[in-house]
């Protein structure tokens, strides 16, 4: 008796499903020898590049799917049946399918490797999670839309939906968008990073976390401090981590009634005082204005490092040894001085200073 089922008889179809099994069996066993050189040629490798290479491509085989390797092995079984037109495009479009679906799955697996390769610390790691997030979604957004492509579906009106009801949801959340790409902006440009001392406003900290919305700081007073990506992009921020010299520059005020010698001295004495101190560069002194009740002298230097404290012992040794060198040279510091001048009841003008 002549069985026939979609005009192909049992020896067809049972030579297509053998084409089926066979190709789909020696695809898993060859996936399965692989990986398993693979492994060993890891072992062997280490911690080497290509110990890194064998795992990208290990883990690319393991999300190899037997159901997608059947797909397609269903294809070339099908050659062997007599199929209408119809038939057979219905079975390569599956086959199609099957093949963008898996390309897909292996970008997706070698976008993740990357992003979990990150090295440099945290505000790198986080820099190639924004990026590998917006890259994956464009990845499985084409690939929809190839797959829908694949089975006849018209994406042209689609794609056209797909941007106009974009661009409403882009205006509803604009805000949370302008974050995400400040954020992105951060991680890429770089103005700071995770564990830099910075100056926003009145606000001071130290970078605790950036994510994809709010950027976090510790705060002088051990209080978090939380800004919005957007809002803190907007901002002038004074970075004090990547200071590699200080310029210091402060004013000595002299007593009215001190001497020529004195005056003179008072340049070349900083110059000295500046100078013993490892990490300062002295760089100028120098008498500067007439005050109201000062003789003012401006002192710069630079100190050579970013460390605030270190910068403050310096600071307050020079000005010790300045205070100990003007007591020495008997140099008098001015303090605020004012004269009052009244007339006596003899009509005589007497003074009177006032401190």
């Amino acid at each position: 008796m002549d069985v026939r089922f979609f005009k192909n008889d049992l020896e067809s179809w049972a030579i297509a499903a053998a084409i089926t099994l066979g190709v789909t069996l020696a695809l898993h066993f060859l996936r399965r020898v692989v990986l398993h050189r693979l492994r060993a040629r890891s072992a062997r490798a280490g911690l080497t590049a290509d110990a890194g290479a064998n795992e990208l491509v290990a883990s690319m085989l393991r999300n190899t799917y037997l159901v997608i390797m059947l797909a397609m092995s269903a294809y070339l079984g099908a050659l062997a049946l007599d199929l209408t037109d119809k038939q057979r495009l219905i079975v390569s479009r599956v086959a199609i399918a099957a093949l963008i679906l898996q390309l897909a799955i292996w970008g997706d697996t070698l976008l993740r490797a990357w992003r979990d390769r990150s090295i440099g610390g945290d505000g790198k790691r986080a820099s190639r999670t924004i990026i590998c997030f917006l890259t994956r979604l464009a990845l499985w957004v084409v690939a929809f839309l190839m797959v829908l492509d694949n089975f006849g579906f018209n994406i042209t009106a689609l794609v056209a939906s797909l941007g106009v009801g974009g661009i409403a949801v882009a205006l509803a959340v604009q805000n949370i968008l302008g974050d995400l790409f400040a954020s992105l902006s951060i991680m890429l440009d770089k103005p700071f990073e995770i564990g830099d001392f910075i100056i926003v406003g009145d606000v001071l900290g130290s970078v605790e976390h950036i994510g994809l919305k709010t950027t976090r700081l510790r705060g002088l007073g051990g209080e978090q401090v939380i800004f919005a990506n957007g809002d803190l992009l907007k901002s002038r921020i004074h970075n004090h981590k990547r200071m590699e010299t200080r310029r210091v520059a402060f004013v000595l005020r002299v007593a009215y009634g001190s001497s020529e010698q004195q005056l003179a001295r008072i340049p070349a004495l900083i110059r000295e005082v500046v100078g013993a101190e490892p990490r300062a560069v002295f760089e100028r002194a120098h008498f500067f204005h007439y005050g109201e009740w000062s003789l003012n002298f401006e002192v710069v230097y630079h100190f050579q490092s970013p460390d605030y404290v270190a910068h403050m012992d310096t600071q307050q040794a020079i000005l010790l040894e300045i205070y100990r060198r003007f007591e020495r040279e008997e140099i008098r510091f001015a303090h605020p001085l004012s004269i009052v001048r009244m007339d006596g009841q003899d009509g005589a003008a007497q003074s009177s200073f006032r401190s």
